[in-house]
């Protein structure tokens, strides 16, 4: 039971292994402050527990693990000029932090639904599966936000720019595209998972995994690699969409028109991301800079904007400011990696109490 007395998250141990279970099917999972905080608690007395020797993460109800965090929450924040939605950021991005770390075998199960901040309590995981209903994102350019919870540190691992064009498309992506991104591991058709997920309280992951892990169905995207590598690799956000759009190749065409419809800020600022979380090193490294982003994001017209078209009135027509990629000032995009002073997080080993060394 979580901090707000709802079963928001379920906790149980059987034989050798520990369950987690995100128990709020009707939102499709979406994480709250006191799921995380409940999440981080329940994996630090575990850690700790002989007993148990693996940890496995799923999702109640039929529609997916989880669905990112809880939207409407941070548009209230956003649009009152709160700190919850910081608050709930440090501790999410400190759980991330420690899946990464964790010492022992972290088994998420990422059947359904999995985006944002659910790819951030599953893709850090060391034992990752996905399904033929696996459909993973990262789609924040849409609501005017940027990857954030460990994302611009994945993204910016995948082979070539395939990162780089999920993270600015917010492109949902099936089994084996994740397996190619290295978004997850393996492959598990739905059908098996109650089998596998009951064996590992029994046997160690290893072998269960060996009697369960199918070849994943084609994906799409290693076939797109060409145009994908060359048009992604440019500079700019505005030399991508040009090279889209000239290359002569329909999905790259669809591409361009897919950005056309997202936050310009958030586009430039994504792209700016990626690029500086490739140079950061470590997993802690980044998501300390994805804080700085987030909160500056907080406080920016277009997460506001983009969560009021496309959750709360729905009506598909966000009024991005600014409006264009062209009125997006390199000081616009700087102004998200500001350090923050008394209120940075810090995570890797080493930081002082003043400003990050970047």
């Amino acid at each position: 039971m979580t901090a707000d007395g709802t079963d928001s998250v379920l906790l149980r141990t059987e034989g050798r292994a520990a369950y987690v279970t995100l128990n709020r099917p009707k939102a499709l999972n979406a994480l709250t402050h006191s799921m995380v905080r409940c999440i981080d608690e329940a994996l630090a007395e575990w850690e700790k527990d002989p007993a148990v020797e693996t940890v496995v993460v799923t999702g109640a109800g039929e529609r997916g693990l989880c669905a990112g965090g809880d939207i409407r929450s941070i548009h209230e924040d956003a649009r009152t000029g709160g700190s919850a939605s910081a608050d709930f950021w440090r501790d999410e991005y400190r759980l991330n932090a420690l899946i990464a770390r964790y010492p022992k075998p972290y088994v998420a199960v990422m059947d359904g639904i999995v985006m944002g901040g659910g790819v951030g309590v599953s893709a850090h995981g060391s034992v990752r599966i996905v399904t033929e209903r696996s459909r993973v994102a990262m789609p924040e350019t849409g609501i005017g936000f940027v990857p954030d919870v460990g994302g611009t540190y994945l993204l910016g691992l995948a082979p070539g720019e395939l990162g780089t064009h999920l993270a600015l498309t917010g492109a949902v992506v099936g089994a084996a595209d994740a397996l190619l991104c290295g978004l997850a591991d393996h492959y598990v058709p739905s059908e098996l998972l109650p089998e596998l997920v009951a064996g590992l309280a029994q046997a160690p992951v290893h072998d269960v995994l060996a009697a369960h892990v199918r070849q994943a169905p084609p994906g799409v995207l290693d076939a797109q690699r060409q145009w994908i590598d060359r048009c992604y690799a440019a500079d700019t956000v505005e030399e991508i969409v040009d090279r889209l759009q000239g290359s002569g190749v329909p999905e790259a065409r669809e591409a361009a028109g897919t950005l056309a419809a997202k936050s310009p800020t958030a586009l430039k600022v994504t792209l700016a991301a990626l690029r500086r979380a490739r140079e950061l090193g470590p997993l802690e490294r980044v998501l300390e800079q994805e804080y700085r982003v987030s909160c500056a994001a907080l406080v920016s017209p277009d997460l506001v904007e983009g969560i009021r078209a496309q959750v709360i009135d729905k009506d598909r027509s966000p009024r991005w400011s600014p409006a264009t990629l062209a009125e997006v000032s390199a000081a616009d995009v700087a102004r998200f990696f500001a350090p923050l002073g008394g209120r940075e997080l810090r995570l890797a080993a080493g930081d002082s109490p003043q400003e990050v060394p970047w």
